[in-house]
């Protein structure tokens, strides 16, 4: 009886704690993050230009872009939220 309760109780708890941590988990909106691909299609979406160079930072990646122009621009996307900044964008803060 003893190893009835004790299987019972161990499979209960092998359902019941993968349950609760998908519950404690974090939303998808903010676990979701941009990877370099997604950085450098919404800099060319704020630019009209092409992209030179993707390099990753702490919080964003810094896309490097040529406008038609021939203006070399700098933007940077933050890689949790997907935000585009542009130079004059930060140059206002």
């Amino acid at each position: 009886m003893k190893t009835l309760i004790l299987i019972v109780t161990a499979t209960w708890l092998g359902i019941a704690l993968p349950a609760q941590a998908q519950q404690q988990a974090a939303p998808p909106s903010e676990i979701s993050s941009v990877n370099r691909e997604q950085a450098a299609v919404k800099a060319r979406e704020q630019v009209d230009g092409r992209v030179l160079k993707v390099e990753p930072t702490a919080k964003s990646y810094r896309v490097k872009m040529l406008k038609k122009s021939g203006r070399v621009v700098s933007v940077e996307v933050d890689k949790k939220s997907g935000q585009v900044r542009t130079s004059q964008q930060k140059e206002k803060r």
